[in-house]
């Protein structure tokens, strides 16, 4: 079976751009739709991408509001570099009720065994609040790209998990 197969029914993805130059239109979010489009091909009804600029309060937000939506997996794009601007992982941190951090340095792991020294440079977070996981991706289309490798085969379980579902035997 595919991963697409095995996604539980009704799945909902949201995904979130941190971008202060995107959000002013200086350039398109190219990969929020990357992002959107990976997800599509998993099997998720997806929202978003939604563009927000570098503001913790505003990410907080619409991360909280999508926990209470009910949304299943919520994925950022920017905001997890080094910069002072980049705040997406700490408006997570502030969300988050349990992290799962073997998923962030799965995410770095992969970019970096891929040729990509700077994606240890990622900040990313990746947890769960209520029933829904948040995780925090480079703002880069490869980063996206190199992280939907890594998550597409983990989702299906993972949906399954915060709907309830049992560890398969």
């Amino acid at each position: 079976m595919d991963e697409v197969s095995q996604l539980p029914g009704g799945a909902r993805a949201l995904v979130v751009t941190a971008s202060n130059r995107a959000a002013a239109g200086v350039y398109e979010d190219r990969s929020g739709r990357v992002l959107a489009a990976g997800l599509a091909e998993l099997g998720f009804g997806v929202e978003g991408p939604k563009v927000l600029p570098d503001d913790a309060v505003e990410i907080e937000d619409v991360l909280r509001a999508a926990v209470d939506a009910g949304i299943e997996v919520v994925l950022t794009t920017g905001g997890t570099g080094l910069s002072p601007t980049d705040v997406t992982p700490e408006a997570t941190r502030r969300v988050l009720e349990r992290e799962a951090p073997g998923i962030a340095e799965a995410v770095r792991r992969y970019g970096a065994d891929n040729g990509v020294p700077t994606a240890v440079l990622s900040r990313g977070l990746a947890g769960t609040a209520g029933r829904t996981l948040i995780i925090n991706l480079p703002g880069s289309t490869g980063g996206v790209t190199d992280a939907l490798a890594v998550l597409g085969p983990l989702l299906p379980h993972v949906v399954s998990q915060l709907r309830g579902g049992d560890h398969p035997a």
